[in-house]
């Protein structure tokens, strides 16, 4: 880490320690994807307190992720206009404040209120994290190892959150979940007020209104309708009609960015840069894999082999650790072999990975059937997810860190839903057709699809990645 520091020293002179701010970044995006997933085991116990109905439950995790997913192009302009620290303490002020509003809700509308909120200040907090890596650490070797680190935090933050949940509820309560944002968010922006002090503040432009609201509301309005196919049918009108509309207004925003705009929040021009264009690309199909991974591997566990929730986010602890460990192992390669070969490596992980799962069934054991390739899957995320994130934002002028930030993991974030909905929609179609639909037997036949399908986004990705720049030694 003293490489690391002394980099950060040159690039930022007013900056806090590097470790300081390595830490707050790290903390932030722990932050975010802790909260995705940590409330999925307590929401048996909020039906209960709060008498939901069952449809309504489901937007107590969906809230959150639509508003998260649909304004962080907006987080990550608001970064580069009005600098990365200011942004960043926002987003912690409102996260923390309606996470105490979700802790004390009394009925099931405040609830759903405040994960929404949630979700708009993650949507802030997750682009500044990445800016101020961008414009903090500008030394290859300290950014790659920054760029490790934040990959793992967020893996640390799904893992907590599949095995913390739990724990909160049963030995605390649902309340507890959110509240414990309250003092650790109190904590980053203490931090973040101390240690971002010399970080760039940002420029004096005007917001461009028109572009924010056409982006904003076209990426919400997509994800919403990709997020009713798992209630409808792929053609029912709950579904197009929301789809239809999010492209249409994302095909506004385009015009309105190109033609129209005088400062556009997404300057187009920025997808010549060509590690922006294809990353942005790979970080659609590597939000499939990623769902592939976590979320239909714990469902093969829990409803084809017979865990429960907790043995489940246990039995995906092993591959959690592999891909922290390989994540920071792939950060310092980084630099010195260049994005393509930790890319193909990895998708040869994924081929090898999710070829091996699709073998799985109702009668495997979990050692040879899902942990021997699911840690083969963890070594290729490792590889490939924090290089995809470098290659996305290297190159980037730093005034246009924010936006580059919050269209990468935009990108994700949508590559994820889609994904979901899509290979949901695939393993309930197959297992429809196996005798039994709901037998142990269909629904492994339905998740294997769902892993051979990952394996060819491995392909994908691979084939992908040569249109990458080539690696130019320092």
């Amino acid at each position: 880490m003293t490489s690391t520091g002394t980099a950060a020293q040159r690039a930022r002179p007013h900056a806090g320690p590097a470790w300081t701010v390595l830490a707050l970044v790290c903390a932030g995006q722990f932050m975010v994807i802790l909260d995705s997933s940590i409330v999925n085991v307590a929401l048996p116990s909020i039906h209960g307190d709060l008498g939901f109905t069952p449809t309504g439950l489901a937007w107590v995790v969906n809230g959150y992720l639509l508003t998260f997913g649909g304004f962080m192009l907006l987080g990550g302009r608001a970064a580069d206009l009005f600098g990365p620290r200011r942004t960043l303490v926002a987003g912690l002020l409102l996260f923390s404040a309606s996470s105490l509003a979700a802790g004390l809700a009394s009925a099931p509308g405040v609830l759903v209120a405040a994960r929404v909120a949630q979700g708009v200040g993650a949507a802030m907090m997750a682009p500044a994290t990445l800016a101020v890596i961008n414009t903090g650490f500008t030394e290859p070797n300290a950014r790659a190892k920054a760029f490790g680190a934040w990959s793992a935090s967020g893996g640390v933050g799904g893992l907590a959150g599949a095995l913390a949940g739990g724990a909160i509820t049963t030995g605390l309560s649902w309340r507890w979940v959110f509240l414990m944002n309250v003092p650790i968010g109190a904590v980053l922006i203490v931090v973040a007020l101390m240690s971002l002090y010399g970080t760039r503040g940002g420029r004096r432009e005007s917001l461009d209104l028109t572009g924010a609201l056409t982006g904003t509301a076209g990426l919400a309005a997509l994800i919403y309708g990709v997020m009713r196919s798992a209630d409808h049918a792929w053609s029912s009108m709950p579904v197009v009609g929301p789809v239809v509309a999010g492209l249409l207004l994302l095909v506004a925003f385009t015009v309105v960015e190109a033609r129209f705009a005088t400062r556009p929040m997404m300057p187009l021009r920025l997808f010549r840069i060509r590690g922006v264009a294809v990353g942005s690309g790979m970080l659609l199909l590597f939000g499939g894999i990623a769902i592939a991974m976590w979320y239909f591997t714990s469902l093969f566990l829990q409803n084809v082999l017979g865990f429960s929730a907790l043995q489940a986010g246990l039995g995906q602890t092993p591959a959690a650790v592999t891909f922290l460990v390989i994540a920071r192992w792939a950060a310092a390669l980084l630099p010195r072999t260049g994005v393509r070969p930790l890319l193909v490596a990895g998708s040869g992980c994924f081929l090898a990975g999710f070829g091996w799962l699709a073998q799985a069934g109702a009668d495997s054991g979990y050692v040879t059937g899902v942990l021997g390739p699911t840690l083969l899957i963890a070594v290729g995320i490792g590889l490939t997810f924090p290089t995809l994130m470098a290659a996305t934002t290297a190159e980037v002028p730093q005034g246009d860190a924010g936006i580059i930030g919050g269209l990468a993991q935009t990108a994700g974030q949508v590559g994820s839903s889609v994904g979901l909905a899509v290979l949901a929609t695939a393993a309930g179609a197959t297992a429809t057709t196996e005798a039994g639909g709901s037998s142990p037997a269909a629904l492994a036949a339905g998740y294997d699809l769902v892993f051979l399908l990952a394996a060819g986004l491995g392909l994908a990705i691979a084939v992908v990645s040569l249109l990458l720049p080539r690696h130019r030694r320092g």
